[in-house]
This record gives structure tokens, sequence and C-alpha cells, in this order.
């Protein structure tokens, strides 16, 4: 009885306190400014060329509720939130019903969120998947019921929520699917379109009409079940064979809004306008987006993993003159998955990293002749410390080679050996300088990629190599307006020289090497398999762990990065390997086909001399291989090829 006792003064002591609670949100949100619905997060993105390619909050196509058919309200109620003129914003049975099938089956199986709820998230311009923002869409929920009627609420939300294939609104989504309006949508029409919402992608019926006539009929069904149609109606209306028009003004890329959610990331990293600018005001933001290298970007990952399981990319491609992004993925499909990895995942380089410690080399004296013997080795590190690397596919020479090869072979022992020799820290403080931001540990692994990078960190630091050793800030956002015109922000350039243009030069030639065919011996350039694809002139260099694959490449003019690999880092199948050479290829050719080779004006300090690139020598006429490489004036080599290459037959025949 006691016990009975205390939990009666419990319960009556927290209901208080949530009544006290729920009545100062109640008055701090009724004192505070109303919204403008259709003014909120008004942003308007542009391109390069000024062309906008998103609208914030929907688009223009607004329609009011009484003149969207009411077979797709009934039809969207019914399956999104049958309680939604009862409750409050937040649908407690739903809440209790789904936490214990969550809990039940031991995974996400169910939701709760409510209209109010889901047109709040529609009202935030990102998808970030933090309790700051949770908290804050909850208050927005709260803000949207206190202030507004529910047919307000409706209406906003049928005029932001996603439709599939990038169409935003009913309005829209009626254009779009059937050529119509959405005040004259049949009821088949009506309920196929309710159900894209609940998963854009799979259930758009121009994606995957099979699943979409699924989710059709789990609609059907619910209007039923809530008295809005009858069992024979729904049977008809889903035995209606559907024409789709699938057709819109603007352009269709999934991709796009990666590159969206990145702009506005930096304009709040910009720190130009205020937290709360936005709820009732305009922006006109002009990004240094290119539709065509975007589109070239996205098909090249259709192309080669679209429809492949769970496995993931991400990709950054700039000018190397300014620093401008002109076109990003942060994964392959947004609708799927918000998750930027572009901007926010870090993953093991692999022997990306290799560039910077060849750049340290080449100050340091070394030329593309330099040679060290590769081999099986162990390294003896102090303290009764060892470090055994292995070359890829365990192929060693076992001879010595010179850096030319190395560098196209990513011979793992001699980017030790070379790290060992000048010193951990040299490589760090290159890639430090060329824009790596991360901590970078001293220890023996470094230029194997051991180090977990982000992917704009990393393609800031290939360009500056790709800039001729001049380093810019790598940025979105040209200029920004406010809705009556004003410049509020505008980019200023931010150049710096970094590295000195010889060496870069230099490793840039040395670079073309990995997919030089002319280099084939006792194995491959790394890059070989793409060589069909590639008509003109790039420096190159790929990186593989057992869960990462990337390629980072550029010309005079442009750097490309790409990453492929899973989220939970599954090991990447032995065929998965290729995917992002062929991203890579497939989005530069194709972009720059119409354009003409870029390459560098060979300095003046620099001289070439044709050798052998198997040893480094300076080739005569009975040598197998022949090749141009680049040297400083005063360090090329001086021997020629000769009787030595019989004796490097020999030792590869042993």
């Amino acid at each position: 009885m006691k016990i009975r006792k205390i939990l009666l003064k419990l319960f009556v002591f927290f209901a208080f306190f949530i009544c006290i609670i729920f009545s100062f949100l109640y008055t701090y949100i009724k004192l505070s400014p109303k919204l403008d619905l259709k003014k909120t997060n008004n942003v308007i993105l542009y391109d390069k060329n000024d062309k906008a390619f998103f609208k914030g909050n929907g688009s223009k196509e607004w329609i009011s509720l009484n003149l969207i058919d009411k077979d797709l309200i009934n039809a969207t109620i019914s399956t999104e939130d049958k309680r939604f003129y009862s409750h409050n914003g937040f649908d407690y049975i739903r809440i209790i019903k789904s936490i214990y099938s969550n809990i039940k089956y031991k995974n996400i199986v169910e939701g709760a969120s409510t209209i109010s709820q889901q047109y709040a998230r529609n009202l935030y311009l990102n998808f970030d998947r933090n309790w700051s923002r949770k908290i804050k869409e909850a208050l927005l929920a709260l803000k949207l019921e206190i202030n507004y009627s529910k047919d307000e609420i409706l209406e906003g939300y049928l005029n932001t929520i996603n439709y599939g294939n990038g169409v935003m609104g009913i309005q829209n989504a009626a254009k779009y699917y059937f050529n119509k309006g959405a005040e004259s949508l049949s009821l088949a029409e009506a309920t196929m379109l309710a159900g894209i919402p609940g998963y854009p992608q799979e259930y758009s019926p121009i994606n995957n009409e099979i699943k979409a006539k699924k989710r059709q009929r789990i609609i059907l069904n619910n209007m039923v079940k809530n008295n809005y149609i009858s069992k024979k109606e729904a049977d008809e209306a889903y035995n209606v064979k559907l024409t789709y028009y699938g057709k819109k003004d603007s352009l269709n890329l999934s991709t796009l809004m990666y590159y969206k959610d990145a702009v506005m990331d930096e304009l709040k990293d910009l720190k130009i306008i205020p937290d709360d600018y936005l709820d009732n005001n305009g922006l006109k933001i002009y990004t240094n987006l290119d539709l065509e290298a975007q589109t070239n970007l996205e098909n090249a990952i259709n192309n080669s993993i679209g429809n492949i399981n769970d496995i993931e990319t991400s990709s950054i491609m700039v000018e190397n003159e300014n620093g401008k992004i002109i076109a990003l993925a942060g994964g392959k499909n947004y609708e799927k998955s918000q998750y930027n990895r572009a901007l926010y995942s870090k993953r093991q380089v692999g022997s990306t990293m290799k560039p910077f410690l060849y750049y340290a080399a080449l100050e340091n004296g070394f030329t593309a002749s330099s040679t060290f013997l590769s081999e099986p080795t162990t390294f003896s590190l102090g303290n009764d410390q060892t470090y055994t690397p292995s070359n890829f596919g365990n192929i060693y020479p076992s001879y010595p080679i010179p850096l030319t090869i190395a560098l196209a072979y990513s011979d793992n022992i001699f980017a030790i050996k070379t790290h060992l020799f000048l010193g951990e820290s040299a490589m760090i403080n290159i890639a430090n300088k060329a824009g790596i931001k991360t901590k970078l540990e001293e220890n023996v692994s470094l230029p194997l990629g051991t180090t977990e990078l982000n992917m704009m960190e990393f393609v800031n630091a290939y360009s500056t190599f790709a800039n001729e050793g001049i380093k810019n800030d790598l940025y979105l956002i040209r200029k920004v307006e406010n809705e009556n015109g004003e410049i509020v922000y505008k980019k200023k350039k931010n150049s710096k020289k970094v590295f000195n243009k010889n060496y870069t030069y230099i490793l840039s030639e040395l670079l073309n090497g990995c997919y030089d065919d002319t280099l084939t011996d006792y194995t491959s350039p790394t890059c070989i398999s793409i060589k069909p694809k590639l008509t003109k002139k790039y420096a190159i260099k790929t990186g593989t762990t057992d869960n990462d694959s990337w390629i980072m490449g550029y010309n005079k003019d442009y750097t490309l990065g790409v990453w492929v690999g899973y989220d939970n880092n599954k090991p990447i199948g032995r065929n998965e390997y290729k995917y992002s050479k062929n991203i890579w290829a497939d989005t530069i050719e194709n972009y720059l086909r119409e354009k003409e080779d870029s390459w560098y004006e060979k300095p003046k300090d620099v001289i070439p001399v044709l050798i052998n690139p198997l040893n480094g020598k300076i080739a005569t006429n009975s040598s197998k291989r022949r090749k141009i490489v680049y040297y400083l004036k005063g360090t090329q080599p001086t021997t020629y090829d000769g009787d030595s290459m019989d004796v490097l037959d020999e030792k590869k025949e042993e």
C-alpha cells in the first residue's frame, strides 16, 4: 500500500512537471514570430551559369488543399498519419506501438513520425541524424501545431514532400508522373502517388513498378480500413493499367542533393547569416556547380555500382586554378542515404598517400632513376620491434628498381625504404602543406595509407600538386544574395605557393606512368586496366586496402577523387576494386570529351632524358624499354643502359 502511494505521488509529480514544461513551451511558441510556411527556407541555389538547380521549401508550384484531389488526401492520411486530425503533432499511441514492434523484432521495423513531424523535417535543408536536429524538429512540429490549422499543415506537407526522382510537392508529382494537375487525379493515380513518399526511390513506379504496385495495394487497403472507399473500389483501382509520363523541366539528378547539402554546410560555416534567418527570409546562393560534370559523375556511378547491393561511393571534382568544387557525390543514391561521405567520412587511403612521400623525396635529392632493392623485407624498428610489409600479390623483382617503376607499380618495399631514409616527418610535412588537415602520426606504415582521411581534404591536397604547387581552399559558394538581390557574401581568392613547380612537374609526369603499358614487365602499372578508356594525359594514383578502393587523378585543369567501399567496413570483393577506377575514368573522359588535352608546360630547369625505365639508365639502341623521363638539370643519369640488362634478365629467370 505504501509503495502504491509513492508511485502515485511520483506519477502526479511527473504529470505536473510535464504540464509545466508544455505550458512554458506553448507560451514561448505562441509569443515567437509566426513562420511564413511559403517563405521558410526559401533558398534558391544557382549553378556556375546562374541557372537555378534547387529551390528550397518545395517549388513555386504551390497548390491549395481545397484543390488537391480528395482521394490523394485521404490516401495520404490513411497511410502516413490516420490520427492526424486528432493529435497535437505527436501520435503517442503510434509511438508506443512502434517501440513495442522495434523491441519485438530487434530492429527498426516501424516509425512513428506524424505528418506534422515529417513536414517539420521537410522545412530543414539537411538531414543530419543528430539529437540537436531531432530536438529542433520536434519543437518545429509543435510550433506548427500551435500556430497553424490542421488543413494548413497538411497543405504545406503535400506541397513539400518528396515524390521521388527529384520531384518535390504533389503538383509537380502529378505533372511528372501523369501529366496532369493534382486536382484531376483518379483513385488509381492518387494511391500510386500517395505510396511514393514512404521510400521514394523504391516506390516510384518509374523506378520499380512491381514494388510500387505492392505499395499501392497497401495504400488502398488502408483506405478501405478507414472507410474512405469500398473493397470493390479498391480492387478496381488496383487493376487499372497506369501510363507514366516521366518528364519534368528541372534536371533529374539524385546526387545534386549531396551537392546542395554541402552548400548548406558551407553556408553555415561561413557564419554570414543568423541561425534563424531562413525562418522568414530568402537567400540566393550562387555556386560553382557544373551540371555537365555532375551529370557525368552520376552516370558513371550508376553505370558502375548503381544496382550493386549496398556498396557506396564518394567523389569530388575541382578546378585546380581556383579551388572551385564543380561536382560532388556523397553517395550513390541520396534517397536511400543522405549521409554525405564526401564531407564526413574518413577512410584509409592506401597507396594514394605515396605521391606526398615521393614529392618529399624529390625535394631531398631523389630522381626518377633513384633505386632501392625490392624484395621481401623485415624492417627492424628498434626496441625489438619489426615491420614486414608486402607488395600487392606478393610480387617482387628481387633486384633494384628505380622510382619510375616503383611509383607505376606502387611498390611498397621501395616506399617504406624511402620513408625511413627521409625520416618519418618529411612526408607529413609535405602532406600538411598540400592541404591535409587530419593529424598524421609518425609511423613506418604511413606511406601505405593506414591513416584515415576525408575526401574533401584529400582532393584539396592533390589539387595542390595539380596546380603546380599553388594551394587553394576548396569552395562551393561564390556569392550569396538576400531576397532583395543585395550581396551579403562574395568569395575572395586565397592562394598560397607551397611547392616547387619543377618538382610538381616531375611528379606529375611520374604519375602519368601509372597507366603506361610500355612500363609492363614483371608486373603491370596499377591503372593499366582503364588505359583503353583514356584519351587524354593524366597523373593518376590508386590506393587499396581490404575495405577501401581509391583513385585520385588530375590534369592541368581538373582534379577528381573517387572512393568506393562499404559503410560498415565490409571487405571489398576482388572484382569490386575496379569500380572506383571505372567511375573516375568514365567521369573525367566524358567531361573532357569535347575539350582539348591540357597538360603542363615544361619548366626551363627541367630536362627530358630518354631512359630505360626498368633500371633508370640512359637508353641505347639495344634497350628493351625506352621512355622519356624528366629530371632537374644536373640530376639526370650519366650511366648508359647496356650489359646490365642481361644481368637483370638472368636474375628474373632465376
